[in-house]
């Protein structure tokens, strides 16, 4: 699995789309039980219209607080944090008629620095989830280092993706995917192509992309991969869904170290 099909923003539009993806050949999902920025239940029609085997997939959703809510909650708001996550999970399983997850992620801590009561109540909802087997991995989002440092030494259950923004201004988040590497968590990087236009439109990858035969964004693809992401894409073209899988290509080493910096 190369890339994942986010499915943030879609709205009315995220049974077609996530078909449309899972005919492109996308075989891993990302979504979350957040109806303000995502309609999972809509994947979930997707994923049972494709009848694809279930082994082949994988499918990933998020707990949100009630801060990145709106008012159309898959909790009780007044219940405590590790009923919310309960609740949360067994409504993103109804959503997407499965049994199991495989990869259940913190949608962000509580607060934007540090790591509080509440995370570590939420973290421990999950590791019970996981331990039930209704997940088989655990994810954190959303994370500065100083906070993925704090959910490393206190959790039993370690995570095994982290899922950031992804910005070349940061080197490409260095220092989180140098931890997430010395850790062995899965770094997925969001918004490389929104986040980064600038790179995108530089004569340095322009000349990669004339040189293999491919578009800017296919090289960035390929780029975040070879460094270690599994990278997201949202697109909503059919087009870009196929280009975007077709990255089988070779960046050579001194194109890489000329990408993989601080830009």
């Amino acid at each position: 699995m190369q890339l994942l099909y986010g499915t943030a923003w879609k709205e009315d539009d995220t049974k077609r789309l996530v078909s449309l993806a899972l005919e492109a050949g996308f075989r891993g999902i990302d979504t979350a039980n957040q109806r303000k920025h995502y309609h999972e239940a809509q994947v979930g029609q997707a994923l049972q219209a494709a009848r694809i085997p279930r082994d082949d997939l994988f499918i990933q959703t998020k707990f949100t607080f009630r801060a990145g809510q709106d008012e159309r909650l898959p909790y009780d708001p007044k219940a405590k944090i590790a009923v919310q996550v309960e609740q949360s999970c067994h409504s993103s399983l109804e959503h997407l008629g499965l049994t199991r997850l495989d990869s259940y992620v913190l949608h962000g801590p509580s607060t934007g620095s540090g790591w509080r009561a509440e995370d570590e109540e939420a973290w421990s909802a999950m590791e019970a989830l996981h331990q039930a087997g209704r997940v088989a991995a655990l994810g954190v989002s959303n994370v500065s280092l100083d906070q993925l440092q704090a959910l490393f030494a206190r959790a039993t259950v370690k995570p095994s993706h982290l899922q950031n923004r992804c910005y070349a201004r940061t080197g490409w988040d260095a220092e989180v995917r140098a931890f997430c590497r010395a850790n062995h968590v899965r770094y997925q990087g969001f918004s490389l192509l929104t986040a980064n236009p600038r790179v995108l439109e530089s004569a340095d990858l322009r000349a990669m992309a004339k040189r293999v035969g491919r578009t800017p964004a296919q090289v960035l693809f390929r780029f975040a991969c070879d460094v270690g992401m599994l990278p997201l894409t949202g697109t909503t073209d059919p087009r870009h869904m196929k280009e975007d899988l077709a990255l089988d290509f070779t960046l050579t080493p001194a194109e890489l170290r000329q990408l993989d910096r601080r830009w």
